[in-house]
C-alpha cells in the first residue's frame, strides 16, 4: 500500500479529516486521534487495544508490524504500510473508529458499529 491508499481508507470513514498530533501531522474522527504515519519509517501507529495484542501482531508477523521504545509502555503498533494487507488495516481502522467516534456519528452510521 502506498500512503495515499491508506489516506482513501481513512478520509472514506465518517468524519475523517486531517490534523495534527504533537506537531504531526495526523487524521482525526470528529477532532479525537485516530492515526498517523510515521514520515521516517513510513509506518501508520495505530492503537489495537491492548498490549498483548500488539505483542502478538508482532510476533505473527514482524516483516509488517513493529514497534519503537515511544510506544512500549501503549497499546499501539507501527504497521509497514507497505506490507499489511489493505483488507486487515481497512477491518482495523473501522475497529478504531468504532472507539473514538463520537455517539452521535454512530447513530448515523449503524453499519460500522
Amino acid at each position: 500500500m502506498t500512503a495515499d491508499e491508506v489516506e482513501a481508507i481513512i478520509l472514506a470513514l465518517p468524519g475523517a479529516g486531517r490534523g495534527t498530533a504533537y506537531g504531526a501531522p495526523c487524521w482525526r474522527i470528529a477532532d479525537k486521534f485516530l492515526t498517523r504515519l510515521r514520515a521516517e519509517d513510513d509506518s501508520l501507529a495505530l492503537d489495537v487495544g491492548t498490549i498483548d495484542r500488539r505483542d502478538m501482531l508482532i510476533e505473527m508477523d514482524p516483516s509488517v508490524f513493529h514497534l519503537t521504545d515511544h510506544y512500549r509502555a501503549h497499546a499501539y503498533v507501527l504497521i509497514r504500510i507497505s506490507e499489511v494487507d489493505p483488507d486487515w488495516l481497512t477491518a482495523e481502522l473501522k475497529t478504531r473508529w468504532k472507539k473514538v467516534a463520537p455517539a452521535a456519528l454512530k447513530k448515523v452510521h449503524p453499519d460500522l458499529t
